[in-house]
């Protein structure tokens, strides 16, 4: 099990730096909402269609069309709050966020700053050394996206395509609880994870669904704990926004890179600026984007179009009674009703559908036995073949049926290795294939003896050598389950092999 120790991790040393500095980092999580129309409008949400093929007259800001809010996308933020243990506003508030570009036809975007609709809620977030550390969530918001502008299909004009104004977004807003860069993206992972098994977003960072601002501050040891103590960020140092993070590689890089461009400022004698910066993975830095801006340069004010969104505590609890069982959970009773170590429990619950399948697997069956199998034969095999989880040509009835003919000692482990790949090639019922193909394991003493017996008449200087060197026993062992055809019960072969050489 893991141990959820929670302390602040030790100081990290940047090389080159004259002190010790400790990173201190808050993320924006933009998730796309999983719906198939938008926020405000009833345009596709669907990716890859043609350029300005999916928009509704709302999201091209014609004259006189109304926003009307999209009940379902309201429901999956709701989902998502709960599945972060986060407080459900049941009063929330719609506000117009004003700036202008060429891919917001409104000249705003709609979004809560004021009044969200989920409130505090926490992430446990697994680090790599068996420890476990607590993110706070600080809300969650609903806002609709911009469109996207397109600079290289023209030398001399830019493009804009609209299909993905207006699409629902959460913004997930954490606490800066986090200590350094693989943190940062243990954080986006498990956030990834619990939308997944959710359903309330797919979690796609190549295609945008899923996207962060990551703010970056560095401070000497023990400026933190003060900031615990009095929740005073006077005592953290100036952060800078990283915008538009896709990759959690990137968001790595980004954070190491922008770590020392502060502490080299400070270093020598500079002040660090409040501002918004771009990571350029090909140069390896982070370059200025815009100063910092503050709520007021926004022009913020409630959304006259749209009322405050009111929702009842019956239907939040509604949907809190059909939540999923979440990845936390499932980890537990794996561990627990499977006798499953914490990584493989781990492995098996990265993802909604591997764990779908591993519990149909291991359903009335040995846990473990279960798990090697899924994990080392199956996902060895589905990584080879450049396939998931989805696509497996294995189903978890046929590789149970593989399990119980192991179990049952109608075969070996390595005629199951055998069985596993013709099934996972040709298909078909694994008993079926271990009857017809005559692969069944050979259990009868009497045969086993009798072909050992004839390996011990024509190896006898090898049989001295073995009663001599017990080690060397194995070479008979292996003989027998050559001359049988690896179809030989290992466990019969090795007690005839010891009762036999004495």
């Amino acid at each position: 099990m893991l141990d959820l120790t929670y302390e602040l991790p030790k100081p990290k040393v940047i090389a080159g730096a004259k002190h010790d500095w400790e990173l201190v980092i808050g993320m924006e999580v933009h998730a796309q909402v999983s719906s198939n129309a938008k926020l405000f409008s009833g345009a596709s949400t669907q990716f890859g269609a043609e350029p300005n093929s999916n928009v509704a007259f709302v999201d091209a800001a014609m004259p006189g069309m109304l926003p009307v809010i999209n009940e379902y996308c309201v429901e999956q933020a709701v989902r998502t709050g709960l599945g972060l243990k986060a407080d459900i506003n049941l009063w929330s508030a719609f506000d117009r966020k004003n700036y202008f570009y060429p891919d917001l036809p409104q000249g705003y975007q709609i979004s809560q700053l004021y009044h969200p609709i989920v409130g505090e809620g926490e992430v446990l977030v697994e680090l790599g050394d068996g420890t476990a550390r607590m993110v706070r969530i600080e809300r969650i918001h609903m806002e609709q996206d911009a469109g996207k502008s397109i600079h290289d299909m023209d030398p001399s004009m830019s493009f804009v395509d609209l299909n993905r104004t207006g699409v629902c977004l959460m913004e997930i807003v954490s606490r800066p609880d986090i200590r350094g860069p693989e943190e940062a993206a243990a954080y986006i992972a498990k956030l990834r994870q619990i939308m997944r098994y959710l359903g309330t977003c797919d979690g796609n960072m190549q295609n945008g669904n899923l996207r962060a601002d990551v703010n970056v501050s560095i401070c000497r040891a023990g400026q933190y704990e003060k900031y615990q103590e009095t929740q005073d960020f006077s005592h953290l140092g100036t952060r800078c926004e990283i915008k538009n993070m896709n990759s959690m590689r990137f968001i790595q890089q980004a954070i190491e890179v922008e770590a020392r461009r502060q502490i080299a400022i400070v270093e020598a004698g500079g002040e660090v600026e409040q501002e918004t910066r771009l990571y350029d993975p090909d140069k390896g830095e982070t370059r200025s984007m815009r100063s910092k801006e503050e709520a007021h340069d926004y022009r913020y004010f409630p959304d006259p179009d749209l009322l405050p969104l009111e929702i009842e505590q019956d239907w939040v609890d509604g949907i809190k009674a059909a939540l999923p069982e979440l990845p936390d959970d499932k980890k537990a009773r794996f561990i627990k009703d499977f006798g499953l170590t914490d990584y493989d429990a781990s492995v098996l619950t990265a993802d909604l559908e591997s764990a779908n399948y591993f519990d149909e697997v291991a359903k009335g069956r040995s846990g473990k036995l279960a798990a090697n199998w899924v994990i080392n034969e199956l996902f060895g095999r589905l990584k080879k073949d450049d396939k998931d989880i989805t696509d497996s040509p294995v189903s978890p009835v046929q590789l149970g049926g593989v399990i119980d003919l192991i179990a049952s000692g109608a075969i070996s482990g390595k005629i199951a290795k055998d069985l596993f790949e013709i099934v996972y090639t040709e298909g078909g019922d694994p008993a079926q294939i271990v009857e017809e193909r005559g692969m069944k394991q050979v259990t009868d003493t009497g045969a086993i003896e009798a072909a050992l017996d004839e390996i011990i008449a024509a190896n006898p200087a090898q049989v001295e050598k073995a009663k001599e060197n017990p080690k060397l026993a194995g070479w008979f062992v292996g003989q027998v389950m050559k001359a049988t055809g690896g179809k030989a019960n290992p466990k019969a072969v090795n007690e005839l092999v010891a009762k036999k050489l004495g």
